[in-house]
């Protein structure tokens, strides 16, 4: 794992790894964390539903293990700050991690739907937002809050969003939110929060820093909208796996091979790759989809010719949008979701 920071723990995996397979294995899965993980007492920890609920609830994890109905996602999640470090290319960004291609990965989670835990509490009038609130309390805010978020009840209620306890076929670790944590496909890693103690139902988004000041696209230019756009779900994007950025190569015939995800309902319809800063294009193959909420493996043989080669992606989605080529027509303060042309420049010698 690449280490981005050791307290909290962030780090990514090597682009290869991703490559190697649709399921991402448990240790090569990236994590974001905001605090150190918490030390939690199995025994003695419950999950509390709130708010604008008709019963409040406290529910140990066998509580949901045998109370509600099972279910299973295949399902991608992507922090916003994925790609970062081709925005910090265009301009510094302080305080914010160099994160590569690997700030997102798949896997196989199992759990029960938020949806039935909500049935259960049953919803009051007024309930538009549902919050969560781990156990983790982060030192990053003044004072220090547990971390936490929310999404709009629509999506909240979607049968993908899951109570999820169990990742890839075994209990959830630690370091990825255990006992509990929500999974919300499509939208930022951001709002599937970790060491789940607290369910809320609210009229109005969350007050909590994640959700009401951090994760927020801030203009480039301060101007009228200081407060930014909320991010939600995850917008198109693309990266290049293999081969690496200044790998060096024999010309000829190689796989150049990766993945492409979209959030919000959407799907990736198309994969290009160019040789030549975009001139012209060469369609990939698209490897068989594992779920409506899982990326899209892709690969494409490039001749690659003696000496320096950029090799860029672009993906399209089923609306036939596509990927701005710039990093500098979406560089932001935060240095969030950088759609931008993924590139690796490699060197090939006989």
């Amino acid at each position: 794992m690449r280490v981005h920071h050791a307290h909290p723990y962030n780090a990514e995996p090597p682009p290869a790894v991703l490559a190697e397979q649709v399921i991402t294995p448990v240790d090569a899965f990236y994590v974001r964390d905001h605090a150190a993980v918490p030390a939690v007492d199995l025994g003695a920890w419950r999950l509390t539903v709130d708010g604008l609920v008709e019963r409040e609830l406290e529910l140990s994890l066998a509580d949901l293990r045998t109370g509600f109905p099972e279910r299973t996602v295949v399902a991608t999640l992507q922090c916003a700050g994925n790609r970062r470090a081709g925005l910090l290319g265009v301009r510094d960004i302080p305080g914010e991690d160099p994160w590569g291609p690997g700030a997102t990965s798949t896997a196989v989670w199992s759990g029960t739907g938020l949806a039935d835990v909500l049935t259960r509490a049953g919803l009051r009038a007024g309930a538009a937002h549902i919050a969560f609130q781990g156990c983790d309390v982060s030192m990053e805010v003044s004072p220090p809050q547990p971390y936490g978020g929310s999404v709009p009840l629509a999506k909240a209620v979607a049968p993908e969003v899951l109570l999820a306890w169990e990742m890839n076929g075994e209990p959830l670790p630690p370091v990825h939110g255990a006992p509990l944590r929500v999974v919300v496909p499509g939208w930022i890693g951001a709002r599937s929060v970790k060491w789940l103690t607290r369910i809320t139902a609210l009229a109005e988004p969350s007050g909590n820093y994640y959700q009401a000041i951090a994760y927020r696209m801030l203009p480039a230019v301060p101007g009228p909208d200081p407060d930014g756009i909320p991010l939600g779900p995850v917008p198109l994007n693309s990266a290049i796996l293999r081969p690496g950025d200044g790998d060096r190569l024999a010309p000829g015939p190689t796989e150049v091979a990766g993945y492409a995800y979209t959030g919000g309902g959407r799907a990736v319809a198309r994969v290009e790759v160019s040789l030549d800063g975009g001139t012209t294009w060469q369609r990939a193959d698209l490897g068989s989809p594992a779920g409506p909420w899982a990326w899209r493996h892709w690969r494409a043989t490039a001749r690659l010719p003696a000496g320096e080669t950029t090799i860029a992606v672009r993906a399209w989605d089923d609306a036939a949008a596509t990927q701005p080529e710039s990093p500098r027509s979406v560089w932001n303060p935060k240095g969030y979701a950088n759609t931008s042309w993924h590139r690796v420049t490699v060197t090939c010698r006989e």
